[in-house]
């Protein structure tokens, strides 16, 4: 210690550093406050040199103020997590799925030979000694010991394509790389595909370009500082020559990587890896410009552990054992698509947009609509721009309207010379032309998530949403409806709770989207959130027998119908419910009585919807949601209660439903998002729902009496004798 008051007697900071390091009592911020102090004291100060950077080589005071600036950059972060994630389950979902894993500690051979030995406890006496245990070994020989990943746990990724990336403006674009570097910190590692547009380029000059859209959008993320992203080169090799690699899907195409170490090497060190889709081809020997949705999907095979070396004639038992090993190793959870046009539009629908998509109920429907010839006429009827066909005082509205209040494109359109007509005939061009690229999005996605668990999703969305942070909406017009207080970003709220930040299944008046302003496009759609989801059975089909009350159809279904697996149908609504039912009674209550039956993958989740009438007017019918379950595994994630409750509504009973619910079911929120209707029944422990339009709260007949008569009169089918409460 005296040496270091002689160092402050004598003014030298250098001295004083040099003998806190010998003294063991290094503190960079009491070494930097006392040498302020020995600079600023008036009788110490004046032979005092400036804190120059010491031999060590690390200068204390950045490194303090690069700490500090990092713990706010964490606070800040972590602060957009809470206030993303919207419920106590959904943080416990997303901490179990990328929450550090302890690593187990491996025993011994002694302590293996004496972990069934039940004799005398002898302690610590036969156990190895740790100095001899843990000694260095010298062996000049090559290592015979196989090289193992010390990383604990998969390495979660998400696989993300930006198209026209030099479209996007350095504001933006910085804003997308802050979004990937908060992701890779919540534990998503990011590899990012360039997909500049073909257009009329050559080969050599789509290279160029996607190499310094490439290094543009590294730099993007290194400005946010961290471990910073790298671009990658030499990864992707591409032939005309099929390797043979098995596939049940549309992906055995002839590109893969070369070495999956070259990618996992900069992930695992926190580092965002960006390719430019540039590939060497092994037949003409040269590097070629490939298709982005190529290397996004052999980006995707490789990472499913599906290898070019496992041949269609090798053992099978063999193979899966290799796939197994390399999915430990890597998780792919996301394709992350980041397109100028946002999510995938639909033309039927109030919002004008699907905000989820289940593939395998939904493709089909939705690729037909989207190769529909005339998709883009009914596009812009659907955004209120009137047709080629419509009428001239609709067309001389819209001739007297500024072209950019209805439509942002190219600078022809913006002639004013042209006719409404001739205008509006071009808009419908461009936007079937845009249909083909909503198309191939949609492909890309069911062609990826094909050849992955069930687990992983898509999201779909705008270059400017990805690089939104999470701010108040401004414009006093925006009505947000329930749960969208705050403009989230897409992303991270997509990788906590694994759901769009809107439900599928929330009414139209839940989820307007803002007044646009003049210079805005109509046609830009909202986030898409996909997976490869469920099939959906519901029975009768509505399609063939629309469900109508008994005296009307005799589409009604017995549960004693093949098409019912009825065991499998109580224990889904005993394990939803965490209750015991009485079957007897409960078969006896419904029999001739159910309206429809709708399942969810395999009993997954599902409906049971019967006719009730209420016991003032016996000639009434009235359509009841009696059970709605989901298995306890699948509650919270997947959607598929947003899947079977958009399938009852829009589906089966388009014109409404009612059904009742526990006051203290900590569900009620969730219904009352979506019903256009509610009401406490007086004398009950009941709370009323519907969604049928028109009805009116509090009349004692009419349609909401019908209601409150069924939801009072239904008497409860548990085996536990808690129903009498009610």
């Amino acid at each position: 210690m005296s040496i270091c008051l002689d160092a402050l007697r004598h003014g030298s900071t250098t001295a004083l550093r040099e003998a806190c390091y010998r003294l063991r009592c290094y503190d960079a911020s009491s070494v930097n406050r006392l040498t302020r102090r020995l600079a600023s004291s008036p009788t110490l100060g004046r032979t005092a040199a400036p804190i120059p950077e010491d031999r060590y080589g690390y200068d204390l005071s950045a490194g303090a103020s690069k700490r500090k600036h990092d713990n706010l950059i964490n606070k800040e972060l972590f602060l957009h997590v809470l206030g993303s994630t919207a419920t106590k389950r959904e943080a416990k979902s997303y901490l179990s799925r990328f929450g550090p894993e302890k690593p187990k500690q491996p025993k011994s051979w002694l302590q293996e030979a004496m972990k069934d030995n039940v004799g005398v406890n002898l302690g610590n006496l036969y156990l190895p000694l740790r100095a001899v245990d843990q000694s260095p070994v010298f062996d000049q020989g090559p290592s015979k010991a196989r090289y193992v990943d010390q990383a604990v746990g998969p390495l979660h990724i998400a696989l993300v394509k930006i198209r026209d990336p030099q479209a996007i403006d350095d504001s933006t674009l910085e804003g997308v790389g802050l979004t990937l570097v908060q992701l890779s910190r919540l534990g998503m590692s990011c590899v990012t595909v360039i997909d500049c547009k073909n257009g009329q380029h050559e080969d050599h000059d789509l290279r160029r370009m996607a190499i310094e859209q490439a290094d543009r959008l590294a730099a993007a993320i290194d400005y946010h500082g961290g471990p910073g992203a790298r671009r990658l080169d030499n990864v992707l090799v591409t032939s005309k020559v099929d390797k043979g690699l098995p596939s049940s899907s549309n992906v055995s195409t002839g590109t893969h990587i070369t070495d999956r170490r070259l990618l996992f090497s900069p992930l695992r060190k926190g580092k965002i890896s960006v390719l430019a889709p540039i590939a060497f081809d092994s037949t003409t020997l040269t590097l070629v410009h490939l298709p982005a949705d190529k290397a996004i999907l052999a980006l995707t095979r490789d990472f499913a552990g599906l290898r070019p070396g496992f041949r269609s004639n090798a053992d099978r038992q063999v193979v899966a054992e290799n796939i197994k090993c390399l999915q430990k190793e890597v998780s792919l959870d996301r394709i992350i698509l980041l397109d100028p046009l946002g999510g995938i539009p639909a033309v039927d629908r109030h919002d004008q947009s699907h905000i989820f998509i289940n593939l395998e109920q939904e493709y089909d429907t939705i690729k037909s609509e989207l190769s529909n010839p005339s998709f883009g006429e009914l596009r812009m009827r659907a955004a209120g721009i009137p047709s080629v066909h419509a009428d001239n005082a609709s067309l001389s509205s819209t001739s007297t309207k500024p072209i950019s209040g209805i439509w942002e494109s190219q600078s022809s359109l913006n002639d004013n010379k042209r006719s409404p007509e001739s205008r509006i005939s071009v808009m419908s061009h461009e936007v079937s032309g845009q249909a083909e690229v909503h198309l191939q999005n949609l492909e890309l996605l069911r062609d990826t998530l094909a050849i992955l668990p069930s687990s992983s999703s898509g999201l779909l969305t705008t270059p400017e949403k990805a690089a939104n942070a999470d701010q108040r909406p401004t414009d006093s017009s925006f009505n947000p409806g329930v749960g969208t207080r705050r403009h989230r970003n897409p992303l991270i709220h997509n990788l906590l709770t694994d759901k769009p930040i809107l439900s599928s299944s929330l009414p139209p008046s839940r989820t307007q989207q803002p007044t646009l302003s003049q210079n805005q496009t109509p046609l830009i759609n909202p986030a898409t959130f996909v997976k490869r989801g469920m099939p959906i059975s519901i029975y009768p089909d509505p399609r063939i027998h629309p469900w109508a009350p008994p005296p009307q159809s005799n589409s009604s279904i017995p549960l004693s119908d093949p098409c019912i697996d009825l065991p499998r149908l109580i224990h889904l609504i005993e394990d939803s419910f965490n209750r015991k039912l009485d079957v007897p009674h409960y078969l006896s209550r419904i029999q001739n009585r159910i309206a429809g039956i709708i399942i969810a993958g395999d009993y997954e989740g599902g409906a049971l919807l019967t006719w009730e009438s209420p016991a003032h007017n016996p000639s009434a019918v009235v359509p009841y949601l009696d059970k709605l379950a989901v298995l306890k595994r699948s509650q919270g994630a997947g959607g598929v209660a947003d899947i079977v409750f958009k399938a009852m509504v829009r589906t089966c009973f388009p014109n409404g439903v009612c059904w009742r619910s526990r006051r203290d079911n900590p569900v009620n929120k969730w219904y009352f998002e979506r019903a256009k209707g509610t009401w406490k029944i007086p004398g009950s422990n009941w709370t009323m729902f519907w969604t049928t339009e028109g009805v009116q709260v509090g009349e004692g007949k009419g349609v909401f009496g019908d209601y409150e008569a069924v939801c009072r009169g239904v008497v409860p089918s548990w085996g536990d004798g808690k129903g009498v409460v009610d």
